[in-house]
């Protein structure tokens, strides 16, 4: 158990990080596993960087287990964070998710960035989600708030004297 004590402010702020973070992760993979013509294939397609990791993904071989991966990957993180349990091994899944996004339409100056929300170099939104997760696996994440909390809670036996 870690004994250090933090403010209710900070417990508040973490609490809400992680819980953002798994709501966007959540979120992204309900919306994919409702529709039922979601793929990555085109996402995977359009990678300049790496583009033979990419295009082997996107291939017809390994597509389906790729889409596979990436929705349930994606509600197993979110699930995991909002709820409170597995948060270091859904923090984990989610930098690896991430990694992968980043990686295929990485900002760098010369390769063209793919579908974004705006001009980046080198820092957008999932290398920040991927620093906000390894910030979340750093910390004991369930202290505060969080399912597991409650599993770890020992139950104390009273014996008679």
């Amino acid at each position: 158990m870690n004994n250090v004590k933090f403010t209710t402010a900070q417990n508040v702020g973490f609490v809400l990080l992680r819980l953002l973070v798994g709501w966007h992760f959540l979120y992204e993979g309900v919306i994919k596993l409702y529709n039922p013509g979601w793929t990555a294939k085109g996402y995977l397609l359009s990678a300049e960087f790496l583009k033979p990791v990419f295009t082997w993904m996107a291939s017809e071989d390994m597509i389906g287990i790729i889409d596979s991966i990436n929705i349930s990957g994606l509600i197993a993180v979110g699930l995991g964070l909002m709820i409170g349990v597995f948060v270091k091994g859904a923090a984990w899944g989610g930098i690896a998710l991430l990694a992968f996004y980043y990686l295929a339409h990485p900002p760098f100056g010369g390769i063209p960035q793919g579908p974004s929300e705006g001009s980046y170099w080198i820092v957008n939104k999932n290398l920040i989600e991927i620093a906000a997760l390894f910030v979340i696996y750093q910390f004991p994440a369930t202290e505060a708030f969080g399912a597991k909390r409650f599993f770890d809670k020992k139950i104390k036996v009273v014996t008679p004297e």
